[in-house]
C-alpha cells in the first residue's frame, strides 16, 4: 500500500528534514529552497499559516517514518527526485485536491512520471517540454561581458515591461497581461526589480537585453527570463549580457544554473559560450 503524502501543518518543526531532503541535490532544489526559504527564516511561534508563508502547502512524503520526499503545491505544482511511490501518493493527493497550478516543473523524471498520473484529470495541457536541459557555472564566464548591464531601477518598470512581456509570450505561448490586464504580472515583476532581481541593458530608453534572477539558494543562484530584442539576436548581445549576469550572481552564490528548453539550439550555443555545462534535466507541463 502506498504511504499517503501529507501537508506540512503549522508548528512542525521539520525544517532539518526538509533541508536534508534538499540539499541532496542543492542545484536542482535551487528553486524549491527560494520558495520555502520563509519556513527556515521564521520561528514556529509566528507560522501562523504554511499558505500564506510560502504561497502555497508542501507535502511530505515519509518512509519508514522519515521524510524522504517534498512537493510544493502552489502557482507551480514541484516535486523533488522522488522515487515511484513518492510519486505515486503525489498524484493521489493532486488528483484529490484538482488543478490549481498553472505548471507541473521539476527533475525530469519526477515531472514526466507524475504527469502520467494526471494527464486524465489535470490534462489536457497546453504544452509538454520532456526535456529540458539544466545547465550550471561555477567559475568567471568564458567570454567578454556587457559591463553596459546592470540591475535595473524601480523607476524603470514602463521600460521594462515591454520586454518582460514579450520574453514571457515567446517562452510560454501565451500573454502574461490576463484577464486582470496584467495588473498581477506587473506586481510580480515590480517585487522582483525591487529585490535588485532584474538586469538589463538599455539604449535610448529602450530594454535590448534582459535577465532574472530567479532563485536564490546558499549553494546556487539560478537565471530566469533571458531575453535579446528579436532585431539584436545573433549578434551576441544576449551572451555578453548573460555573462555580465553570471558574474554578479557568482558574487552571492557558489553556482549559476538555469534550464533552456532542449530546441532552443541558438541560446544552448550562448550558454555554451559562457561556459555553462549540462548538469541534469528538468521538464515542464504547461497548462
Amino acid at each position: 500500500m502506498i504511504q499517503r503524502a501529507r501537508l506540512l501543518e503549522p508548528g512542525e518543526d521539520l525544517n532539518t528534514e526538509i533541508l536534508e531532503v534538499l540539499n541532496r541535490d542543492p542545484v536542482v532544489n535551487c528553486f524549491l529552497y527560494s520558495r520555502l526559504k520563509p519556513l527556515f527564516k521564521n520561528t514556529l511561534d509566528s507560522r501562523k499559516s504554511i499558505k500564506n508563508l510560502i504561497g502555497g502547502d508542501l507535502w511530505l512524503y515519509e518512509r519508514d517514518g522519515q521524510l524522504d520526499a517534498i512537493c510544493y503545491a502552489g502557482a507551480n505544482l514541484v516535486p523533488t527526485a522522488a522515487n515511484a511511490a513518492a510519486i505515486e501518493s503525489f498524484a493521489q493527493r493532486a488528483k484529490r485536491a484538482g488543478r490549481y497550478s498553472s505548471s507541473i516543473v521539476g527533475p525530469q523524471e519526477s515531472v514526466l512520471e507524475l504527469w502520467q498520473r494526471l494527464v486524465g484529470l489535470w490534462g489536457p495541457a497546453r504544452a509538454v517540454r520532456e526535456r529540458q536541459p539544466l545547465l550550471a557555472i561555477d567559475h568567471r564566464p568564458g567570454v567578454l561581458s556587457d559591463v553596459s548591464v546592470r540591475r535595473v531601477e524601480p523607476v524603470e518598470i514602463i521600460e521594462l515591461l515591454p520586454a518582460s512581456v514579450a520574453m514571457f509570450t515567446e517562452e510560454l505561448g501565451i500573454s502574461p497581461l490576463g484577464g486582470d490586464g496584467g495588473a498581477l504580472y506587473r506586481a510580480k515583476l515590480a517585487e522582483l526589480i525591487a529585490n535588485g532581481s532584474v538586469f538589463a541593458r538599455f539604449e535610448n530608453g529602450e530594454v535590448i537585453f534582459k535577465c532574472e534572477f530567479g532563485a536564490i539558494s546558499p549553494s546556487a543562484c539560478q537565471i530566469q527570463g533571458v531575453w535579446t530584442r528579436n532585431d539584436r539576436r545573433g549578434k551576441g548581445i544576449g551572451t555578453a549580457g548573460l555573462a555580465r549576469v553570471v558574474e554578479m550572481a557568482l558574487d552571492i552564490a557558489p553556482v549559476v544554473c538555469l534550464y533552456v528548453n532542449d530546441f532552443n539550439f541558438a541560446a544552448r550555443r550562448s550558454y555554451e559560450k559562457i561556459g555553462f555545462r549540462e548538469v541534469g534535466a528538468f521538464a515542464s507541463v504547461l497548462f
